[in-house]
């Protein structure tokens, strides 16, 4: 089973296609009962290097090589000497990998975790939306799909996307693409205008300023972090914004001994790890939900990161005039950052 960027249809015809074939009943069958050593020895026999997002289940981090934000794991799929990567992760971030080293065989757990900012940025309406402003040069976040980064001058991170701005001429219109409130706070940071699609993520935006206000009250030692694709009156309500990573290294640095997390909880496993005393709180959403963890990236489990090692599938494949395409901005975002 392959998948091109455009297929958006496979996704479905891909998880029938497993239902059929190890329906319910049978997978324990399939299954081994230490997962977790039967995917070392499938990461010698096939040479691969597995990376996992920070928002991925405890479990496969644990399982994972390594673990980062979008920045971090695109430097590792450049680099690696692996025969074989497996992101656990989703979809756009698995293109990357393939966009960076197209002569590696490129698994995704599972083809449905897809990401809705990536969704929010259909080509055709994007492309309509560049060709409306010509002259702007566009930068894309990197939760895009392979076609948008294609349609990109230079790609950047929630990590780099405000150093990134600096070092363009300010004489120079700039499209900014996908997400909305990355865009604004990214403005605010430069003092640039930039014009900016209105894509989000219903994570980041879900996250309910009035509990997180009761939160603070509740925890008047705790510091608020936030993630930047979350909505303005959230980020005024932070103590410190930054990327995954920069959360991470926050909590890490920090003297304070509490913090509310306002991100995808998974980070908090490496909160954790890397801070045991301290304690983490994450930050509730809108309603009485589990809504502010990424249901796309949770998609992905131990099993499926199993099985997809096991069949060698599903694989990650790209049109080759996208893949040169895209890799041109990717290109240069590593130089810039």
């Amino acid at each position: 089973m392959t998948q091109t960027s455009t297929a958006n249809t496979q996704h479905l015809v891909f998880a029938l296609f497993i239902t059929a074939v190890t329906p319910p009943s049978t997978l324990a069958a399939v299954v081994p009962d230490d997962l977790f050593e039967a995917i070392q020895t499938l990461k010698q026999e096939l040479n691969a290097v597995i990376l996992a997002h920070y928002y991925q289940e405890p479990d496969i981090q644990d399982v994972a090589d390594y673990i980062g934000d979008s920045l971090e794991l695109s430097r590792k799929a450049a680099n690696t000497d692996a025969d074989v990567i497996v992101f656990a992760g989703v979809h756009f971030m698995a293109e990357t990998a393939k966009i960076l080293s197209p002569d590696k065989l490129v698994l995704l757990p599972d083809l449905n975790a897809g990401c809705s900012l990536a969704d929010t940025c259909p080509p055709d309406a994007f492309a309509a939306f560049k060709a409306a402003h010509p002259g702007h040069l566009v930068v894309s976040y990197i939760n895009c799909s392979a076609e948008i980064k294609a349609m990109s001058d230079i790609i950047c991170t929630s990590s780099n996307a405000a150093k990134i701005i600096r070092q363009i001429p300010e004489s120079q219109p700039i499209i900014f693409a996908p997400d909305r409130n990355l865009g604004r706070y990214v403005m605010e940071q430069t003092g640039r205008e930039l014009v900016v699609w209105q894509g989000a993520c219903i994570v980041h935006e879900n996250f309910s300023e009035k509990k997180l206000v009761q939160l603070k009250i509740q925890h008047p030692e705790a510091e608020v972090i936030a993630h930047p694709e979350c909505e303005q009156p959230v980020l005024r309500q932070a103590d410190y914004i930054g990327s995954t990573s920069a959360l991470l290294k926050h909590v890490s640095s920090s003297a304070i001994q509490a913090f509310i997390v306002a991100t995808e909880p998974g980070i908090i496993h490496q909160m954790e790890k890397a801070a045991p005393e301290k304690s983490f709180i994450p930050a509730p959403p809108m309603n009485n939900c589990a809504c502010n963890e990424c249901p796309y990236m949770r998609l992905n489990t131990l099993e499926k990161l199993y099985l997809c090692m096991k069949n060698k599938a599903p694989e990650i494949t790209l049109p080759e005039d996208i893949r040169m395409a895209a890799l041109k901005p990717i290109q240069r975002m590593l130089e810039m950052s």
